[in-house]
This record gives structure tokens, C-alpha cells and sequence, in this order.
């Protein structure tokens, strides 16, 4: 059985948020997941105990909504087969622009990083690097959302690694035209590179 890594963040239940989404729950049930990567703005205790069930080796970071959750750290690391994974919530970032992350990256010494706050779903390679921003599983609002016309869609992501390998599927719930919700999956895959070694004399 592959070892699944729930991504997840920006939740802000109750605060703009009144639960992650029925279809999303069915597909997140307990058993299924290995490891929880949560990337802030947790904000409640039973949306917390709920992850907890999911799967009981959770990770969390510091959200900047999580005023009362004192002692999370802004970053961690994971590591799985030779990939190392990076995470926070990007409110410490001046930006999102790619050499901002990657730099971040480099400073945590991570292939992978995971970052939030924008409640966008967004991945790219970049410099070797892959980028990974699981967007808001509830579909909160967000205070910074420069489009009028544009909902948060839902989202989350999991990732398998294998070796030096990442599989990423992204959950998305979209609707269609009659406002059907649908959720839809996208598979995305990494390959951390390999240092040539030296050629035999």
C-alpha cells in the first residue's frame, strides 16, 4: 500500500469556512493516509481533532490566523525515500515569485516545498525544485483575492513518493455550468535529480 501525505490548508473554519466539503471528507477517510502536512489556519480544535482521525502523525505550521496556537513552528521538514519536504503558511515570505520560494527552499534545504495563504492551487518545477501550494480545502475567502468575478475553488492535495519520485494528485471541487459539484483530479509528477557520480577508471 502506498504511503500517502495529505497536503492541506488555509481551513479558517468557522471563521470563513463552515466545514471542509462533504465530497472531500468521503474521499479523506481514516486508513487511507500515512501523513498530514497542514499548512496553517487551522483555527479550530475539532476541525484539528478531525485530522487527527485521518491519520495520527500530523504536521502543522503556523498560520497567520492561528493567533492562539503559540508554540507551532513557521517551517518544518519531512523526509520520505530521498525527497525532502519543506512546508509553511507563506505569510513570513515577501512574496510568491518564484526565486522567493526557491530561496526558501534552499534555505530549508528541501526539494520540495509546500507553501499556503494564497487559497490558490498552484505547482511548479523550478531550478531543480518543485513547488507545491495546495490551495483551501473549504474555499475560504481570502482578504487578498485581487479577482471580483473569481471563487476559491476547494482543494487539497496528496503526495506519494517513491525512492526519488513524487506523484501529486490534486483534488479540486468545481462546478459546472448548472452548479453541479464535481470533484476533479490531477496527477502531477517530480523527479528529484540525481548528482552524476564520477565515471570509473
Amino acid at each position: 500500500m502506498a504511503f500517502l501525505i495529505l497536503v492541506i490548508g488555509d481551513l479558517h473554519i468557522p471563521d470563513r469556512a463552515l466545514d471542509i466539503p462533504a465530497k472531500f471528507k468521503k474521499l479523506l477517510a481514516p486508513g487511507k493516509i500515512a501523513q498530514t502536512l497542514c499548512l496553517g489556519n487551522l483555527t479550530d480544535k475539532a476541525t484539528y481533532e478531525y485530522l487527527r482521525t485521518m491519520a495520527p502523525d500530523l504536521k502543522i505550521v503556523k498560520g497567520r490566523m492561528d493567533v492562539e496556537a503559540t508554540s507551532l513552528p513557521l517551517t518544518q521538514v519531512v523526509t520520505h525515500g530521498s525527497v525532502r519536504i519543506g512546508f509553511l503558511e507563506g505569510f513570513t515570505l515577501v512574496s510568491n515569485e518564484p526565486d522567493v520560494l526557491l530561496a526558501e527552499a534552499n534555505r530549508l534545504d528541501v526539494d520540495v516545498l509546500c507553501w499556503g495563504g494564497t487559497h490558490r492551487f498552484e505547482c511548479f518545477e523550478y531550478m531543480d525544485k518543485f513547488f507545491v501550494n495546495p490551495g483551501s480545502a473549504t474555499g475560504a475567502f481570502t482578504a487578498n483575492w485581487a479577482g471580483d468575478d473569481d471563487e476559491v475553488v476547494p482543494s487539497f492535495c496528496l503526495m506519494d513518493v517513491q525512492g526519488i519520485s513524487l506523484t501529486l494528485y490534486v483534488y479540486q471541487l468545481r462546478k459546472d455550468a448548472n452548479g453541479v459539484e464535481n470533484v476533479a483530479v490531477e496527477k502531477v509528477t517530480y523527479t528529484k535529480p540525481v548528482e552524476p557520480t564520477g565515471a570509473p577508471q
